[in-house]
């Protein structure tokens, strides 16, 4: 099998798998992260999204073998050493922008990639940069409150 060197929240990891492995089976059953989650399977609903230099993106039928040395970033990476939440999941906690917590990762993953874009985004740009996520529970409102004030704290 061949070897893996990834850059996971700044930290260097060795990962020995096959070339078709999908980044979400490397991150969570090789490496242990749990933010990203296995939703679909297909690439559509978003729970399985981490931050590839920054963009938002799907893991679930994304091969290891492409990562190549992207800078990944998953949702335990957002809060760093500090131990301090990131903007995005302070407002999402403020706002209660979550129920089942299905969507939550993906969510707030899209939310930091739009962000790291496009500090001001409108309600419509949120919206679209929000649309590969699947939210069953219909917290859409919330989620987009969220981004706005997560927003003004990029500011």
């Amino acid at each position: 099998m061949p070897n893996y060197n990834l850059n996971i929240n700044n930290i260097q990891k060795s990962v020995d798998t096959d070339t078709d492995t999908p980044l979400l089976y490397v991150l969570r059953d090789y490496l242990e992260l749990n933010g990203p989650k296995f939703g679909c399977g297909l690439a559509q609903c978003g729970s399985c999204m981490v931050l590839i230099n920054g963009r938002a993106t799907t893991t679930c039928m994304l091969p290891v073998s492409s990562i190549g040395q992207s800078k990944i970033t998953t949702l335990e990476g957002l809060t760093g050493t500090t131990g301090k939440l990131h903007a995005v999941q302070e407002a999402f906690v403020k706002e209660q922008a979550a129920q089942c917590g299905y969507c939550l990762n993906g969510m707030v993953m899209a939310a930091v990639g739009l962000l790291n874009k496009n500090p001001s985004p409108n309600e419509l740009e949120i919206k679209k940069a929000l649309e590969l996520n699947l939210c069953r529970c219909g917290a859409h409102s919330r989620i987009v409150r969220a981004v706005k004030i997560a927003a003004n704290s990029f500011k």
